[in-house]
């Protein structure tokens, strides 16, 4: 009977081998092929639009199943859910809290009463804590048909249930095989590519093909998330001798401004796969990797950005100043490194749509290889970049302050809420230096009326503020 099972074994292989070469045919057609062109066919617009329209029918069904059920669908949404009066100072707010009879003593002390204060302030940071809900998945009024939104949407409804299936089939049995294929084939790309071109004698012609080479591995990467971009105002693109800085939300922002334009990247050096892209990168163009130690050290980066933008012929600079991926619903502190080269800077506003796939990297609670399998089983990454007008620094005015004057700028522009907190905050403690500065204002209203006192007996005395020998002896016991 084994001349039975021959045929079909035969068979079989060939029908796995036609699906393969089909497979892979339209993969080159449809996808490498406008990648390597630079066009597009429409088809991923044509899929966000179909997609707005289920979401849009499941949100019908949601709201008709939810009346029929009683039942609450979203959870409150607020940015602020505690009714601040306008902000004043911590002496008038101390003073309000002893009420007049205060006003009666002639020495200022301390009262129980200043305890509310702190208490009061306390606990209102930490039910309205603007810094930790940055560091965790924007929050959605309506559900996208993922599961990782709401758990409890695809209960409501028995089509809602079925859509949701048919939705996961899609995902993990369509959708993830082709965009990990892609994603492979854009690395893998870029490995061989970038090693072949950086054999070339000519610098020009090196240089040329490089930037070919990247922007062909970026777009296949860009359609490995199947990501839908809209680029404004192209006329302020970076350019070469500045720094592009944009706020960071996840590490595929490199890739989302890469895919139209190159830029000269800057990190520090790592192992593994990621290690093998940078070697292979560095070869081919200019960017810039820092050993762990060399990191530290100031002075070596800043010197190290300068001498890469005083280069005109080289990429511009691109640098993440917030030093952390922040939720895409503000920016936080720039670091002010960026800023202090005395260059050109760029500034970019991104933003997500998170109705088709939260972009947020939680780096505390995901590796990078689960990110990217959450991101690659999304519906899509949909986003806005927006390139805004160089700035330089202007005079008298610090690195600190430039940076949070661009750091503005991109707030306004992607419609984000600009923030003064280090995003350092995601793992670190607070820094000492803020309690002290508390507690210097809190030592201001028990002693500040006396020491103002003393300074103006001074300066009527003509005796310097600074003059040891008008001080009591026991003061410095």
């Amino acid at each position: 009977m084994a001349w039975f099972t021959f045929p079909a074994d035969n068979l079989l292989c060939r029908c796995l081998g036609i699906s393969i070469t089909v497979w892979f045919t339209l993969l080159f057609v449809f996808i490498i092929m406008p990648a390597v062109l630079g066009v597009s066919f429409g088809i991923r617009s044509f899929y966000m639009r179909t997609l707005l329209k289920i979401f849009e029918w499941a949100t019908l069904r949601m709201e008709l199943g939810a009346k029929e059920k009683n039942q609450e669908l979203y959870k409150p949404y607020t940015n602020g859910i505690i009714a601040k009066e306008p902000p004043s100072s911590l002496q008038q707010e101390i003073q309000e809290l002893r009420g007049s009879a205060n006003s009666l003593r002639s020495e200022p002390e301390f009262e129980m009463a200043d305890i509310f204060y702190f208490c009061r302030r306390g606990v209102e940071s930490i039910v309205d804590d603007e810094v930790t809900k940055r560091f965790s998945a924007q929050e959605l009024k309506s559900w996208n048909l993922l599961t990782r939104s709401n758990y409890n949407f695809r209960h409501i409804s028995l089509r809602l249930t079925v859509l949701w299936g048919l939705g996961i089939l899609i995902r993990y049995g369509v959708l993830l095989p082709l965009r990990v294929t892609l994603a492979v084939t854009g690395i893998c790309l870029l490995l061989v590519l970038t090693t072949l071109v950086a054999f070339l004698p000519n610098a020009e012609l090196r240089s040329y093909l490089s930037e070919k080479v990247h922007l062909m591995c970026y777009r296949i990467c860009v359609r490995a998330l199947t990501a839908i971009i809209t680029y404004h105002n192209r006329e302020n693109k970076p350019k070469n001798g500045g720094i592009c800085v944009a706020n960071h939300t996840t590490p595929i922002d490199v890739i989302i401004l890469a895919n139209d334009g190159c830029y000269s990247l800057v990190g520090q050096v790592h192992g593994g796969l990621m290690g093998m892209v940078q070697r292979a990168m560095v070869k081919s163009s200019s960017h810039i990797w820092f050993e762990r130690s060399e990191v530290k050290d100031r002075h070596l980066v800043a010197k190290r950005l300068g001498d890469h933008v005083a280069d005109k012929t080289k990429q511009p600079i691109l640098v993440f100043p917030e030093g952390t991926c922040i939720n895409n619903t503000s920016v936080m502190m720039f670091k002010k490194g960026s800023f202090e080269i005395g260059c050109t800077v760029y500034p970019v506003a991104i933003k997500y749509d998170p109705r088709f796939g939260d972009a947020f990297w939680n780096s505390s609670k995901f590796g990078m290889v689960s990110y990217l399998l959450r991101m690659m089983s999304s519906w899509a990454i949909v986003c806005s970049v927006w390139y805004l007008p160089p700035m330089n620094r202007e005079e008298g005015e610090d690195a600190v302050q430039f940076a949070n004057r661009v750091k503005a700028a991109i707030a306004a522009q992607g419609g984000l809420v600009d923030l003064i907190w280090d995003g350092g905050l995601k793992r670190a403690k607070v820094k000492d230096v803020f309690k002290e500065e508390q507690q210097k204002l809190y030592s201001k209203v028990l002693v500040g009326d006396s020491e103002d006192q003393m300074e103006d007996k001074r300066s009527e005395d003509g005796t310097p503020e600074g003059d040891e020998s008008s001080k009591d002896p026991a003061e410095g016991q």
